[in-house]
């Protein structure tokens, strides 16, 4: 995965379609051709070559099929090999995890997906036992019984955060689950360093919803994490659109290596 993905990245219009996707999510292939010098021919082909990279992420809505961004691929990259190799030869790629990570896609969803050496049984216990989560998710903690309309309860660093509206809204094990989104309060937002009026402007958004879709591929799952229901000018898409990369990341590190790049 990893040289098909260097491959894919060698290319300039390959690129250019990743920026665009970076400028604007969840395109058509219709919109991604617009004020392109390509026909729409190339500009598929390169798609497809982007999508066996796992740089891009498809969702059929409709008849409709929608590409989006999909950063876990270059922070993979860049954690695992930037350390070990020159780090002048690799600005380009740290300066694109950089831009992916802190220039947050203005879009009201979220589309990431990623391959895991694993089986979709211990897979679904990564994402929903407390001592794999606190592992990869900067020490979180998220608890449920994991039945369709159970509440979720979220703790990090001594907060826990719970609230009736934080529910599990699909369940089926090993293939797919579903809940809405936490509550931020001060005191979580003061543990997680969350700017000043941030609990006062999250409260006024609606509440999102992450999905995970689980579909085993021979010897790997691929995890599709979809999160969706964003307010236009969302301030909490600024706080999870970076991190999210990062934790699918450190989740497939752990299943695969038995070690996390960030937390042990």
């Amino acid at each position: 995965m990893m040289d098909e993905v260097f491959r894919a990245l060698a290319d300039p219009s390959r690129r250019r379609l990743l920026d665009r996707l970076n400028d604007r999510n969840g395109q058509t292939l219709r919109q991604l051709c617009q004020g392109l010098d390509m026909s729409r021919q190339s500009v598929s082909k390169h798609l497809a070559v982007l999508e066996s990279a796992n740089l891009v992420a498809t969702v059929r809505r409709g008849r409709e099929k929608l590409h989006y961004l999909n950063a876990v691929p270059i922070n993979e990259i860049a954690d695992r090999w930037i350390d070990r190799y020159d780090r002048d030869r690799l600005d380009a790629l740290a300066d694109l995890k950089s831009a992916l990570e802190e220039s947050p896609v203005p879009t009201d969803e979220f589309v990431y997906r990623t391959y895991i050496r694993t089986t979709p049984e211990r897979l679904w216990r990564a994402l929903t036992e407390p001592a794999f989560t606190r592992r990869y998710w900067w020490g979180m903690t998220v608890e449920s019984d994991w039945t369709v309309g159970a509440t979720v309860s979220w703790s990090t660093k001594g907060v826990t955060v719970d609230d009736p509206e934080q529910v599990v809204t699909e369940s089926d094990p090993y293939r797919r689950l579903a809940y809405t989104w936490l509550t931020y309060t001060p005191a979580f937002a003061e543990a997680m360093g969350l700017p000043d009026g941030f609990v006062e402007a999250a409260a006024a958004e609606p509440r999102s919803t992450v999905t995970f879709d689980l579909e085993p591929q021979g010897e790997v799952v691929r995890l599709t994490v979809a999160h969706r229901g964003f307010a236009p000018g969302s301030v909490v898409i600024d706080s999870i659109s970076g991190g999210w990369p990062v934790v699918l990341s450190d989740l497939k590190t752990l299943l695969e290596t038995g070690d996390t790049l960030t937390f042990g």
